[in-house]
């Protein structure tokens, strides 16, 4: 059934997207779940549809699409109506802005930020963010970290690190240029070189099986001058061997491991 656009409270009055709803609300508070009172429900949801878009019209401009805004202020309006309870004494818009709002803004908290931050942190960001922007409409520079805690009442350190999340809720394509010149280099040629442990890595997982497989006299000799860092002298007072032999055997026992590693690097049934 339509509504006539007479109750409201002042803002929603001065907007014109205050139905009245009053006896609606007040039936679906009889009405058991069924047919009916989902149909009624319905209906309310369809008359405070304008309110909602209206409220969704404020984030814009924010980093998501005005539909997708739409359809979060459209489920909060869901929402609060399906909660509202007349018999409180509570006029609808009084209930449902702040339901509607929230909704919006976690939707902004919870899907939209590209590196996960924690809500602490998110709260501090805005804190500090409209901070410096009024410490810099007013003053003409960019205000530092003492002044902004001055303004907002934060330690240092929260000021510190909101702005380090000043940049976390989109993150910048690899692809993209980080200066202001169209001939500067995009960011993926900024950021380093490859990890030489990489190979490292692979190389010690190739001997791991090579080295278990070896004679129990030639491993314990590698792990001596390897991993104790035993002079040859001492592994051969040790074994009672000459430090000539020992050499000759190190020469030879590394020899082999690396064949064995060439060759298993160059037959194509090795797994890699």
């Amino acid at each position: 059934m339509p509504y006539a656009r007479t109750f409201s409270p002042r803002n929603a009055r001065r907007y014109g997207d205050a139905p009245d709803t009053d006896a609606a609300f007040r039936r679906l508070a009889t009405l058991a779940d069924g047919p009916e009172r989902t149909a009624l429900r319905q209906e309310v949801v369809c008359a405070w549809m304008p309110m909602a878009v209206r409220l969704a019209r404020r984030f814009r401009h924010r980093g998501e699409t005005f539909e997708d805004l739409e359809q979060v202020a459209q489920l909060g309006l869901v929402k609060a109506v399906s909660r509202f309870d007349p018999a409180l004494g509570t006029v609808f818009p009084s209930f449902a802005i702040p339901t509607i709002l929230g909704e919006v803004k976690r939707h902004f908290r919870d899907e939209l930020w590209d590196v996960h931050v924690p809500r602490r942190v998110q709260e501090l960001r805005g804190r500090v963010r409209s901070a410096g922007h009024e410490s810099s409409s007013r003053g003409g520079h960019e205000p530092s970290v003492h002044e902004i805690a001055a303004h907002t009442g934060l330690t240092e350190a929260e000021v510190r690190l909101g702005q380090g999340a000043l940049q976390s809720f989109a993150a910048l394509s690899l692809d993209a240029a980080p200066g202001r010149s169209a001939d500067s280099p995009p960011l993926t040629d900024t950021l380093g070189v490859l990890e030489p442990g990489f190979d490292l890595i692979v190389d010690r997982e190739a001997l791991r099986p090579l080295l278990r497989a070896l004679p129990e006299r030639e491993r314990r000799i590698l792990y001596m001058r390897f991993f104790c860092e035993m002079t040859q002298d001492r592994i051969a007072l040790q074994l009672g061997l000459s430090q000539m032999h020992v050499s000759r055997l190190i020469t030879r026992i590394c020899a082999r491991l690396r064949e064995q590693v060439m060759a298993d690097s160059h037959d194509p049934g090795t797994a890699p």
